[in-house]
């Protein structure tokens, strides 16, 4: 006979979602307070914080990042552009690529976005926290 989950089970993972959309959300209206859309936003995020730590990322691996199509990711980044927040430079290896970065501008509204979320990393972090506890009893 299979147990389900217990009722303690379900409220962890109820209030770790409650925490996660709470998160999203104020991520949402503190990207638009420093002047980005929320998408503008993740994708200076993950420019910014490429796995190399060289802060710079193509469209390809933003798109297996953000989990998008490529050619949603190249309208991004084209707006992106446009707006002035990132900027192309070619590989020197391979002209093919294009290796995007965040302008000045790009970096000064991440900064302003990141640093009013602090908090809130830290409470989805407790969040996350309660839920592993709950799934080791």
């Amino acid at each position: 006979m299979s147990h389900g989950p217990t009722v303690d089970d379900v409220i962890a993972v109820a209030e770790f979602r409650a925490a996660l959309r709470q998160f999203m959300r104020r991520s949402e209206r503190v990207a638009r307070g420093s002047g980005l859309t929320p998408q503008r936003y993740l994708l200076l995020l993950m420019i910014k914080g490429s796995p190399g730590g060289d802060e710079q990322s193509t469209v390809t691996e933003l798109s297996e990042r953000l989990q998008l199509a490529q050619s949603t990711v190249t309208e991004l980044v084209r707006r992106a552009e446009d707006a002035g927040l990132v900027a192309r430079e070619q590989s020197q290896r391979d002209a093919r690529v294009a290796h995007l970065r965040l302008t000045e501008e790009g970096e000064r509204r991440l900064h302003r976005s990141f640093t009013e979320l602090q908090t809130e990393r830290r409470q989805l972090a407790e969040a996350f926290s309660h839920l592993e506890q709950a799934a080791a009893v």
